[in-house]
């Protein structure tokens, strides 16, 4: 069974010159369908879902130069090969065509020999674009199954004696950053949060193999309660000479419940923040962080362990630095500092409403509809 024929729309107001391009496209086997203006045409194109039109410049009710624009602003049709018709022959003619959207000229009188090879050129560049969009719908579809995948590996919310909600904003499909929390007993709970170097798939895949390391225990030797240790073995483990150049920051702490004890340990990552205070006038800030290198880049690079006390109704943020790396329309950067100012002074605020007002704070600080960076944000609430 053969393919259905190649579908061709012509667009002219000279009745004439219309039969006479229908009756050459037919003899060449294609499918076929006239307008006689550009409204007509633009009508036609919805319907008949053309590979190639042809279309005159100079039209009643809508020129050529309309259409052309029309139909490569519309989404079903941008891929259509566009030939522009015009008695027009100089250099600034071709120039506005072009910044139209028109693919090809002919000048009028056509010359037929020269049509045929300019249309079945145009069909041959057409199949090529085709085929790339069949690919990128196919390649968008496997990104989409990854990145449900990642998020269906990402834990849920923790209730219970430490209440812990999340947020995770790729800046694509697909992001570098990762987070877990679970209890390694019933009275320490681990803590973590990642952010592999790049983005997209590249990104995403370091961070999935160490978020299964972690959760499986499965490192030898390693004591998980103690953070530094945790740290050395992924630095040994992750070195960016075997991982196509990506390293990783980390924040990773251990909170022992019975001791009311945070015991943590950083690898070049923002530090957390742990909030204590009744109200929003008396609230304390402590930045939590250790000095280090990111994982990867050295291999003999020391971690350490810092402790710290927890008070009672305290708060803990661990992010990513996506979270306050915001370009703003003024072209200033909103920054660390600013994003401890917001978590302080909307205590109650935040308590109330959780981490989407957060969110919802942060992009509309944006100059974008989509974020610059992968953004990752948890909330440890301690009772």
């Amino acid at each position: 069974m053969s393919d259905a024929p190649t579908r061709i729309l012509v667009i002219e107001d000279d009745r004439t010159a219309q039969l006479v391009l229908t009756k050459m496209l037919e003899e060449q086997g294609y499918d076929v369908a006239v307008a006689s203006d550009g409204v007509e045409g633009l009508k036609k194109a919805k319907q008949f879902q053309p590979a190639l039109i042809i279309c005159d410049w100079i039209m009643p009710r809508l020129d050529g130069l309309e259409v052309c624009r029309q139909v490569k602003a519309d989404p079903e049709l941008s891929t259509v090969f566009f030939i522009l018709l015009t008695a027009r022959g100089g250099v600034e003619d071709r120039i506005q065509g072009l910044d139209n959207g028109a693919d090809e000229f002919l000048t009028k009188p056509v010359e037929m020999s020269e049509l045929r090879a300019r249309v079945k050129a145009g069909l041959r560049l057409n199949r090529v674009y085709q085929a790339l969009q069949d690919q990128k719908r196919i390649l968008e579809v496997e990104l989409m199954e990854a990145a449900e995948y990642v998020r269906s590996l990402l834990p849920s919310p923790l209730r219970g004696t430490v209440n812990i909600d999340a947020r995770f904003v790729p800046s694509r499909q697909l992001g570098g950053d990762c987070f877990d929390y679970y209890w390694l007993d019933p009275d320490y709970l681990a803590i973590y949060l990642l952010d592999v170097s790049g983005h997209g798939l590249g990104a995403a895949l370091p961070s999935i193999s160490v978020l299964n390391l972690l959760r499986s225990q499965s490192m030898d030797g390693v004591n998980f309660y103690q953070p530094n240790h945790v740290l050395r073995a992924l630095n040994e483990a992750f070195q960016m000479d075997d991982q196509n150049d990506k390293y990783f920051t980390i924040w990773y702490g251990v909170y022992n419940q019975a001791k009311r004890q945070l015991v943590y340990s950083s690898a070049g990552h923002p530090p957390a923040l742990l909030l204590a205070g009744e109200t929003d006038e008396d609230v304390q800030v402590k930045r939590l962080k250790t000095v280090s290198l990111p994982i990867g880049m050295m291999p003999d690079t020391k971690f350490v362990n810092q402790r710290c006390d927890i008070e009672a109704a305290s708060t803990l943020y661990v992010f990513s630095d996506g979270i306050y790396e915001i370009m703003q329309p003024d072209g200033e950067v909103w920054g660390l500092d600013q994003f401890v100012d917001l978590l302080a002074r909307n205590r109650t605020k935040i308590g109330i409403q959780g981490l989407d007002y957060v969110l919802g704070y942060i992009k509309s600080l944006s100059r974008n509809d989509s974020l610059d960076d992968d953004l990752s944000l948890l909330m440890v609430n301690f009772d």
